[in-house]
């Protein structure tokens, strides 16, 4: 934008200099040539009148005298005539050149100016951000978020000091899954502002992704000096009620996330939360199960806009390590934004392989399966009753389902 406005700023100046300045020009040398036309014209009727005198003094018409007097008022003649020349020529010979002309040829350069700004500029467009339709138009989500991710690597290089940028990309380097770039773009917003709980929450999350959503040591040595700096932390809270959710810990979820309720904190959604505690609260009552997969197991509906159907497999490899006590838990969550499982259900071991389809009814919270435009689908086969992986536990995973769509997820990871 300020580029766009200096270049126009030198193309009127430039036209400007290029009109008037041989105007002004041309009036100079107008005054000039008339002034030296005027003395060339007084000093020829000089020389006429003087050479009459001498003419006159050598036939004696005239004597000395006479001719050195009639000289005398000659020369003074030539004098006022040469000073009165030099004052017409300056205020009254030389008539002005019109200025119309070249005032009318800055109107011009000043419309030219207008119409390239305007429509060439297109400056109605320049604060006026492009659709995300018009952008990501023919883009997967996979495409739309390293597309995203580009752009916010390229500027955070081009702002270096830019806490907020930092801080930004890192969230999205979680949404992508890449949880390694994540704590550094965190520890980068450290180097900026220092070490704050806000800060030390959302690493802490990207550590617990990174670690196969296991509270390791290092893991629970962030939230301990998170709580510390700041005790009411929602990114923090959450990430604790989430791993208490996941570890069917219902207590210990609700009361993370009612202190987060009771911090009387603006910049969160207390909806969500509540909506989460709920959820927490059902399970608690119903004593930790999840919704009822009846309707959902050994089923292969026609998938529709609100679904997604996952039929679930156990590689070969594997199948010595399934007992019949396993449970199998299958949850789905958005691949945009924060990872919360926005539909889950759970069935026996002896019944894979099934056919599972996930939608509203299995919801786990106020976001909906619906919403979403893709999920990634985890399946968890539990030696332990735990949605949360433990060693012996088998796991699979699909990156990206459509909702709406269909998918296949085969339990091929032995968690150690």
């Amino acid at each position: 934008m300020t580029t766009f406005w200096i270049l126009i700023a030198l193309f009127v100046l430039v036209s400007l200099v290029l009109i008037w300045f041989p105007h002004f020009r041309q009036q100079k040398l107008l005054l000039t040539e008339e002034a030296g036309v005027r003395k060339s014209t007084n000093l020829e009727l000089f020389n006429e009148r003087l050479a009459v005198l001498e003419k006159e003094v050598s036939e004696e018409l005239l004597d000395q005298a006479e001719f050195d007097a009639l000289k005398t008022e000659l020369e003074m003649s030539l004098l006022q005539d040469m000073k009165q020349g030099d004052d017409e020529s300056l205020v009254n010979v030389v008539k002005p050149k019109s200025i119309i002309w070249p005032a009318l040829m800055s109107l011009v350069v000043m419309g030219l100016s207008a119409y390239m700004y305007t429509t060439l500029g297109a400056y109605k467009n320049l604060d006026r951000p492009v659709t995300a339709s018009k952008q990501h138009s023919g883009m997967s989500q996979a495409q739309m978020m390293s597309q995203r991710v580009q752009e916010m690597e390229a500027q955070a290089q081009a702002e270096p000091d830019n806490s907020q940028l930092w801080f930004s990309l890192g969230h999205t380097y979680i949404s992508a899954n890449r949880y390694d770039d994540a704590i550094k773009a965190f520890d980068k917003t450290m180097e900026l502002v220092g070490t704050h709980a806000e800060l030390l929450g959302p690493k802490a999350t990207a550590l617990y992704y990174r670690s196969n959503q296991q509270m390791t040591p290092d893991v629970q040595a962030l939230i301990d000096q998170s709580l510390a700096l700041d005790a009411s932390d929602p990114s923090t809270l959450l990430l604790v009620g989430m791993d208490a959710f996941f570890s069917a810990e219902y207590p210990s979820a609700i009361k993370a996330w009612q202190l987060i309720l009771d911090s009387e904190r603006t910049d969160v959604d207390r909806s969500a939360i509540i909506n989460a505690i709920e959820s927490a609260k059902m399970r608690m009552n119903t004593d930790g199960e999840m919704p009822d997969d009846d309707a959902h197991r050994n089923v292969k509906p026609k998938a529709t806009a609100q679904t997604v159907t996952i039929e679930v497999t156990i590689s070969p490899e594997l199948q010595a390590q399934v007992a019949s006590t396993d449970m199998l838990f299958v949850f789905a969550r958005s691949t945009e934004g924060p990872k919360i499982p926005l539909a889950a259900t759970k069935l026996s071991a002896g019944s894979l392989p099934a056919t599972i389809t996930l939608d509203n009814s299995t919801g786990m919270g106020d976001a909906k399966l619906s919403d979403a435009r893709t999920v990634e689908v985890i399946a968890v086969l539990s030696k332990h009753g735990s949605v949360k992986p433990r060693a012996g536990d088998l796991q699979g995973k699909l990156d990206t389902v459509s909702v709406g769509g269909n998918g296949q997820l085969v339990l091929d990871t032995l968690v150690e």
